[in-house]
């Protein structure tokens, strides 16, 4: 098979502690600082109250060479209804592509699993894609928080009611 031919295929899975290694790497390829190192990785992927996916080339024909080319996480709580969108990373060859909302709409509906029903976030103020992602995903801004990255950057919070499950 040719790569003309070759087709693409994407899958989105629950991250498992051997995508270690490729999680740190789209860390390192994705931001500029305020980066999860190797152990805050390891340990969200064994904290029994988060949720990593990730989106996997199971075919390994996209442009960057690791198979994982975006993740995200959820931090639960017990005895709350709302999930917190902790992570949500995505390789830059992949950003707009469709895949960041693909990835979203997975965490949303793993967040409506383990019963939240309201997903809150915290945004860099100056990542306008990603703004515009999450608005048009109908996440509404609730409030600014001065200095809240590294770098001196402002964050937006934001919250999206979940639907009800339909039983």
């Amino acid at each position: 098979m040719t790569d003309a031919t070759a087709s693409v295929v994407l899958e989105l899975r629950t991250a498992h502690p051997d995508d270690l290694d490729e999680l740190e790497e789209l860390e390192f390829d994705s931001f500029d600082g305020d980066r999860f190192n190797r152990r805050q990785l390891r340990y969200l992927l064994s904290r029994a109250r988060a949720v990593t996916v990730v989106l996997e080339d199971v075919a390994g024909t996209c442009a960057p060479p690791q198979r994982i080319l975006a993740y995200g996480t959820l931090l639960l709580r017990s005895n709350s209804h709302r999930a917190r969108l902790y992570s949500l990373c995505v390789h830059p060859a992949m950003r707009g592509s469709g895949q960041g909302r693909r990835l979203l709409v997975e965490l949303e509906r793993r967040a409506l699993e383990h019963g939240a029903s309201e997903l809150v976030l915290e945004v860099r103020a100056d990542n306008r894609r990603a703004l515009g992602l999450y608005r048009r995903m109908g996440y509404r801004t609730l409030h600014w928080i001065d200095d809240y990255y590294s770098d001196g950057c402002a964050a937006w919070r934001m919250s999206k009611p979940l639907p009800a499950p339909l039983d």
